[in-house]
């Protein structure tokens, strides 16, 4: 199709005398293809001939009562057709790509997000455009940002990541820190636990620089609490594990409730401080998205809001 459609621009050959060199063809009269045209019969006459002059030579010969393929003309009639079909099937995949019908999504989402929320919107993104490919990047914070400021994907979810030059931020909802232990624990007996409660207990945090590590150690630290960490790891999942394993407690973004409840852990939120992030869409300033990509922001919106 493209190479068609290339053929077209280096012949200098328009769509309009395509069409017009078809309709002649196919009505076999001048006077009823400028009908069947809307245009005037000198007009449709002139078309023509810049259609024959670009292409280098005759195609029709007519007299007052007949009209026929010249031998150029009769190799030229499928390729004509051709040219047409792959010239209106390329407006209509480009209109359908506009109109979010087909095409490709790419957005990245932080695990805790792509884990628990974000299967449903996708599904919900689905019944609407059943013929979008969706490609989901499951990363860490901090990754699914470098990833829309690198231009890998048009937008991501994941907490807000403070004042950047390059970048918008969206909020959709504040997601706030749990804690979570299991059900023989003695902090089960609390019915509003504080950020003190667990210092006493072994505590499961995750690395370094992980944003939720760091934001946790900074507010705590106004509050004079430290925390006596035991074990460190890379993914919450794995801080899941551990406690549903007895090795500790942990606190953790409310985001991954569900893997708690599934592990039959026992949870409660945190206060003394109230520690929160706003989970939210990046996109890059200044560059607009996609139509489909907006649509299916637009579908996280109407959820949230």
């Amino acid at each position: 199709m493209i190479n068609s459609i290339f053929l077209l621009i280096c012949m200098n050959v328009t769509i309009k005398q395509i069409r017009a060199f078809l309709a002649v063809i196919e009505v076999k009269s001048f006077v009823e293809a400028s009908e069947l045209l809307h245009i005037s019969q000198p007009a449709l006459s002139t078309t023509i001939k810049n259609l024959e002059e670009s292409i280098g030579g005759r195609l029709l010969t007519r007299s007052t009562r007949t009209l026929a393929l010249t031998p150029e003309g009769e190799l030229f009639l499928p390729v004509a057709k051709r040219l047409l079909s792959d010239f209106d099937n390329a407006f209509i995949e480009l209109r359908e790509l506009f109109l979010s019908q087909r095409g490709i999504l790419s957005l990245a989402a932080m695990p805790s997000f792509a884990s628990t929320q974000l299967p449903q919107h996708l599904l919900s993104f689905h019944q609407y455009y059943p013929a979008i490919k969706v490609k989901v990047h499951d990363v860490i914070a901090e990754d699914a940002v470098e990833m829309v400021q690198a231009g890998k994907v048009e937008f991501a979810i994941s907490f807000d990541p403070d004042a950047t030059e390059d970048l918008n931020f969206e909020t959709l909802f504040v997601d706030r820190f749990i804690a979570v232990y299991p059900r023989r624990h003695p902090l089960v007996s609390i019915k509003k636990i504080t950020w003190s409660n667990l210092v006493n207990y072994p505590f499961i945090t995750l690395k370094r620089p992980s944003s939720i590590r760091l934001l946790m150690e900074r507010e705590l630290a106004r509050e004079n609490i430290g925390l006596n960490v035991a074990l460190e790891t890379n993914q919450l999942a794995t801080v899941v594990q551990m406690v549903a394993t007895d090795l500790g407690i942990s606190a953790i973004p409310a985001l991954y409730k569900q893997q708690v409840q599934a592990l039959n852990l026992a949870y409660r939120e945190l206060s003394s401080p109230i520690i929160s992030r706003r989970v939210g869409i990046i996109t890059r300033r200044r560059l607009p998205i996609s139509n489909t990509a907006k649509a299916f922001i637009e579908i996280l919106r109407r959820y949230y809001q």
